[in-house]
């Protein structure tokens, strides 16, 4: 009697212009002998994942960002020098923290190019996300002048509930 095995992988990404793209993959195998399902099970987990990375980084049609056509290959024709690619709650809760701990702009940008493999402005909402999340660890609290510290919520406002 055979053994069926059968495995899905799928991944799904957050893109610019409240867009996403997931793809995925189902094999389904069969076995004669049901020791074999672990090893088996372990391969093709490895042959599906493979599969669905190599794919995934085609994103194909983006929708129009910031006024740009798209260009049919996954990016915008902006410059990404003109546009931030995240959204403007995180471009300005980036900037927020840059300025009120006068961090220099292109070491923060050489941190999201060491983490992400391009500057600040190119980074998406996840890889923004993960950039705040750093800038918050490491500088996330407002100096004040009076010797205290108001910490940030991830929303840009203090904990005490007040914006600024």
């Amino acid at each position: 009697m055979a053994i069926v095995l059968e495995a899905n992988y799928s991944k799904k990404l957050g893109l610019p212009g409240y867009s996403s793209h997931q793809y995925g993959v189902t094999i389904r195998a069969e076995l004669n002998d049901i020791s074999k399902v672990p090893e088996e099970s372990q391969r093709i987990y490895a042959l599906l994942q493979d599969a669905v990375d190599r794919e995934i980084q085609h994103t194909g049609w983006l929708p129009a960002q910031n006024g740009s056509e798209p260009s049919g290959n996954g990016h915008n024709r902006a410059s990404h020098d003109e546009a931030w690619q995240c959204s403007l709650k995180q471009q300005r809760l980036i900037l927020k923290i840059v300025e009120e701990h006068k961090l220099d702009k292109d070491e923060v940008d050489q941190l999201a190019r060491e983490r992400f493999g391009k500057g600040v402005k190119a980074l998406n909402r996840m890889e923004a996300s993960g950039l705040i999340d750093e800038l918050l660890e490491q500088y996330g609290s407002k100096p004040n002048g009076n010797g205290r510290r108001g910490a940030y919520n991830r929303n840009g406002s203090y904990a005490n509930g007040r914006s600024r």
